[in-house]
């Protein structure tokens, strides 16, 4: 290992990461954005002025800062400029609503939020009154009560702040589809071991070009953004707004990306494109998590791009994003591969005996990377780490080789006459049909059978299928006991704003009946 390799795996915060990173690649075209190139200097040293402009407002170390933006430049130089002043990044995605904002701000007692414009109203509206905050600033001119975040790029850079690897880093709070989002307490430490594990796991040599369309505002992005930094490589990084499909493909083709990060409703999109039209001979991978991707998706998806493999992975945010995920060249397909190295995971029944492989129960895991804890929740910080161990509420299995499947959320279980139906099992069955694009399954309470499986889908455009023709086949592949009941038909499914399915957007349309909606 060279001198400035082993410097990048022996720091202390992520604020002298980015320094050792910096040190060892020096001054290059590293982000392309917008159809403009931004060198390693520029973002380097704005993010040291923005961290003394920071500092100059008031902001200490241990303060919380909501970054609330789209993507651009700006989020990672914000980013370091937070950790450069010792504070706490708390991301929030823009996606939002501006009364959850308002709980994110409020729960974290933020001390300042910066944003993009065309979200500085919303913003403005979901920190109103409160107290803590100090300053709203945005990317851009400001004005109206939010200050110019360039302005605050003029002061002259002072040194980092010193941090312990054990000090908190980042707040997330989590997507909120089970209840009330809670904060995610993730230390220094935490983020470093998964970016340098997730390095380790990805990396191969000469591969250095990297499309990033998923949110930095989530802990997938950051996770994303975080490893690139531990690149022996000058990582070279393409950036989007926000994920579309012929965008994806044009700038792969252009710019002869070679690696990308998606989740499965990207990829289950880009299916629906004409994909033999664009040479994407370049992209050898793409990594994918955030949510199960249906076997034959990327079945479908690898035998379209010949030149491409997918990775899965798993991770959560109370593990700053990893646990597993699929090693170069040993991928097994349907897997969510192998732990990461530090990371053991067990599977345990509901009265915490380890299962034997192959046999589903919860996915426990213990590593360097699990949470300090949920924001001022001992209790239910309590609740999910017991002895060390962090129960994740899913469901799955190991095999004889030590890889990982995931069944499903432990919370989503339909439990019908007695039986126990996991909505992914319905929901790949489904996705086999060749008329379906993607498929939603939830309970929904039911007098004789305690809960009935209600299915929503989405078809293939200008490809016709009926409810009849979609029960038998769901029936004829899943068994009597799991076929789901009721089948609706959609234009598209809803989503979080991280990509994932809305299963209570789902619930709460199989509870009312209402289809308008979504356009049933």
């Amino acid at each position: 290992m060279s001198k400035s390799a082993h410097t990048l795996v022996t720091v202390e915060n992520l604020a002298l990461l980015a320094e050792a990173a910096f040190d060892q690649h020096g001054d290059y075209p590293s982000l392309l954005f917008d159809g403009t190139w931004h060198h390693s200097w520029e973002l380097f040293e704005r993010s040291r002025r923005l961290a003394a402009g920071l500092t100059a407002l008031g902001v200490a170390p241990g303060d919380r800062v909501v970054v609330s933006m789209a993507n651009c430049p700006e989020v990672s130089i914000v980013y370091q400029a937070v950790w450069r002043a010792g504070a706490v990044v708390t991301p929030a995605t823009f996606m939002l609503s501006a009364p959850d904002l308002r709980h994110v701000i409020a729960d974290a007692e933020a001390s300042a939020v910066i944003t993009t414009p065309e979200f500085a109203d919303k913003l403005r509206e979901a920190a109103s009154g409160l107290n803590s905050v100090r300053f709203l600033a945005a990317t851009g001119d400001g004005g109206d009560g939010v200050l110019a975040l360039g302005s605050l790029e003029q002061a002259e850079p002072s040194s980092i702040v010193a941090r312990k690897n054990d000090d908190l880093a980042a707040l997330l709070y989590t997507g909120g589809t089970t209840g009330r989002s809670k904060g995610v307490m993730l230390s220094h430490a935490n983020l470093l071991f998964t970016g340098h594990a997730g390095h380790q796991r990805t990396y191969i040599e000469g591969l250095n070009r990297m499309l990033v369309t998923l949110p930095l505002s989530h802990t997938y992005g950051l996770g994303v953004t975080i490893a690139r930094m531990y690149a022996p490589e000058p990582p070279v990084t393409v950036l989007v707004r926000w994920f579309d499909s012929p965008g994806f493909l044009d700038l792969i083709e252009r710019h002869r990306i070679q690696m990308s990060g998606v989740v499965p409703s990207m990829i289950q999109r880009l299916l629906g494109e004409p994909l033999e039209r664009h040479d994407l001979s370049s992209l050898r991978y793409v990594t994918c998590g955030g949510a199960p991707l249906p076997r034959t998706t990327a079945e479908d998806f690898e035998r379209r791009i010949p030149s491409v493999s997918i990775r899965q992975g798993y991770g959560l945010t109370e593990t700053a994003a990893l646990v597993s995920s699929n090693p170069p060249g040993r991928e097994k397909p349907g897997s969510v591969g192998l732990p990461i190295e530090g990371c053991t995971v067990l599977i345990l029944d509901d009265e915490s005996r380890e299962l034997p492989p192959g046999e589903p129960g919860e996915i426990c895991c213990r590593s360097p990377a699990v949470m300090l804890g949920y924001w001022r929740s001992p209790a239910e910080t309590a609740a999910a780490v017991r002895g060390g161990w962090l129960h994740t509420g899913d469901v799955g299995y190991l095999d004889e080789e030590g890889y990982l499947f995931i069944v499903d959320r432990k919370k989503e279980l339909i439990i019908r006459g007695g039986f126990n139906v996991y909505p992914r099992d319905v929901e790949d069955a489904l996705i086999e049909h060749p008329a379906v694009t993607t498929a939603g399954v939830v309970g929904r309470p039911d007098e004789m059978h305690g809960e009935e499986i209600i299915a929503f889908v989405a078809l293939v455009t200008d490809v016709a299928a009926g409810v009849e023709e979609l029960t038998a086949w769901a029936r004829e592949r899943i068994g009597g006991y799991k076929y789901p009941r009721e089948i609706r038909i959609l234009p598209s499914l809803p989503l979080t704003p991280v990509g994932k399915l809305d299963r209570n957007a789902l619930r709460s349309l199989a509870a009312s009946g209402d289809q308008s909606e979504y356009g049933a």
